[in-house]
């Protein structure tokens, strides 16, 4: 007769759980391809375009010369909004829009800041070879570099980025928030930003006053 925990020990143990990682924004089925490497995060409802251009001045009051911000999102959610607050917070010169139509512009500071490099990765389909092609006649280094559309793209300009992912919450999805003036409740096309600081540049570096 067989023994039943002689054949027991011969079972192969099971393996552990492989820790999952957030999907990428783009690619939903697709693991996030910095989730490993996540130094800070805070999480932003926001429900107004001047909500959003807010939030991108606070931003810019955490960036320096050389930092790297992709941002994220589906067409309208509001990535051009929120990279024109960053150009008030750093204060450049010209109004920051979309750069559709060509692929980078560059916005010189107003004072002692850096310049801000908005690009638009839509069509960049070299990534970093096609953006030291540009000939934007300044030093990324000393930029700041803001990239719609970059992720999975433009990662190698450096190993620290700021990454922004908005997501639009509309029909049933939709927040109801209180109306300002009149305290009543209103269906509101929220979206939620995410901002993730990702390398040792963003180490320590206290996202906390982005949340809300």
């Amino acid at each position: 007769m067989n023994d039943p925990h002689a054949a027991a020990a011969h079972v192969p143990p099971v393996a552990p759980a492989v820790p999952t990682t957030p999907p990428h924004a783009d690619h939903p089925g697709r693991p996030h391809p910095t989730a490993e490497r996540v130094a800070a995060r805070a999480e932003a409802a926001v429900s107004t375009p001047e909500h959003m251009r807010e939030l991108g001045r606070r931003i810019a009051k955490l960036l320096r010369p050389g930092d790297l911000v992709l941002l994220t999102g589906e067409l309208g959610a509001g990535k051009t909004t929120l990279t024109r607050g960053l150009g008030e917070g750093l204060g450049v010169r010209g109004a920051v829009t979309s750069p559709t139509f060509v692929i980078a512009r560059v916005h010189p500071s107003l004072g002692d800041g850096p310049p801000l490099v908005h690009v638009d990765a839509y069509r960049l389909g070299g990534g970093l070879d096609e953006m030291e092609d540009l000939d934007l006649d300044v030093s990324l280094p000393d930029s700041v570099v803001a990239v719609e559309w970059g992720d999975g793209k433009v990662e190698e300009l450096s190993d620290d980025r700021l990454h922004v992912v908005i997501e639009r919450a509309v029909g049933a999805d939709a927040t109801v928030l209180d109306d300002p003036e009149t305290g009543a409740a209103v269906p509101e096309d929220v979206r939620q930003v995410t901002v993730t600081g990702i390398g040792t540049r963003w180490s320590g570096v206290d996202l906390s006053a982005l949340a809300g």
